[in-house]
């Protein structure tokens, strides 16, 4: 059974593999540039991961593997748009290096390109992921609107925001464990719990996120910190100091989340009132309980190789105590 490594490393040489067109070059280097940028390469990992809970041989999996990982940087390609965001992973942005139509182009043919490696499956399974693939990828798209909609909107509340990150994040890393039980010919019950657990784990590696932002380092988080204070995102810090802060508080809060301010002095005045409600330590608290969901899917789960699936779970909630 091959490790996070060895899998990571299989990864790594399929998209180093990928040959791409030499014409249009503004095409397809943006493609080649933000593929090549070192990422933990997770979804598609996860997909091998969990085909290799049923069946040892991966190579079944490789195509819908890469599949996933480009149609992951496409979102991120466009997301950074949207955000306009400077840095993903420590380097330029692709409309930051190119332009912003550029970007969306090059995007457009990694979300084809997604779907001609899908080609590549076997008659008997092709319907059933292309029908995980394309849920998962409009529910991407519902979560990244829902998002963007919530930076104007006045009323935004716990329960609508863990829905969208369950959408614009969770679901993906769901979906990849899923279609990895699917290639190895898992039970219907085995790929339920598998993308349960997913959605947990996905959850929780979305509230890491959104505290990494306000409280990690730009060397360890890959890109600048305090970013979803300067945009104004609601994330799951923000509401959580809205729902536990006094008047005086929310007063302040409202006032740094409906201005255009860019200075690290409004990231520094706001991450100071997250510190003073508590909110790092109620944020690792709901990790916490939607890590121990996901383990209660993974314990029904009836395989012996589960070594690495628990190895990325506990790599997941790492730093965050």
């Amino acid at each position: 059974m091959k490790d996070f490594v060895e899998i990571g490393k299989i990864i790594d040489n399929a998209i180093g593999g990928i040959i791409y067109p030499e014409s249009p070059k503004l095409l397809y280097d943006p493609i080649q540039y933000i593929m090549g940028l070192k990422g933990k390469r997770m979804r598609p990992i996860l997909v091998l991961i969990a085909h290799q809970l049923f069946d040892k041989n991966i190579e079944k999996a490789l195509p819908p593997a890469i599949a996933i990982e480009i149609f992951h940087n496409f979102t991120l390609l466009h997301d950074d748009i949207m955000d306009n965001a400077p840095l993903r992973r420590g380097s330029q942005t692709v409309h930051e290096k190119w332009n912003r139509n550029t970007a969306i182009l090059s995007g457009d043919v990694m979300m084809i390109q997604a779907y001609q490696l899908l080609e590549k499956l076997d008659s008997d399974i092709l319907k059933n992921v292309v029908s995980v693939f394309s849920n998962t990828a409009i529910k991407v798209c519902e979560g990244q609107q829902w998002d963007m909609d919530f930076e104007t909107e006045k009323h935004v509340n716990l329960a609508q925001y863990m829905k969208m990150i369950e959408y614009k994040t969770a679901v993906l890393l769901a979906a990849s464990l899923k279609i990895g039980a699917i290639t190895a010919g898992a039970s219907k019950s085995e790929q339920d719990h598998l993308y349960a657990f997913g959605i947990n784990m996905g959850i929780a590696f979305q509230l890491k996120d959104d505290l990494l932002d306000v409280f990690g380092s730009t060397e360890d988080f890959g890109k600048k910190v305090g970013g979803d204070i300067l945009a104004n995102k609601k994330t799951f810090l923000y509401l959580k100091a809205h729902q536990l802060a006094d008047s005086l508080y929310k007063d302040r809060l409202q006032f740094y989340y409906t201005n255009n301010d860019k200075s690290e002095i409004k990231i520094n005045e706001v991450r100071d009132i997250f510190q003073s409600l508590n909110i790092q330590t109620h944020t690792i608290e709901m990790m916490r309980a939607y890590y121990t969901k996901a383990m209660k899917h993974l314990d029904s789960i009836d395989s012996n190789k589960k070594e690495s699936l628990l190895l990325f779970s506990e790599r997941l909630m790492e730093r965050v105590s």
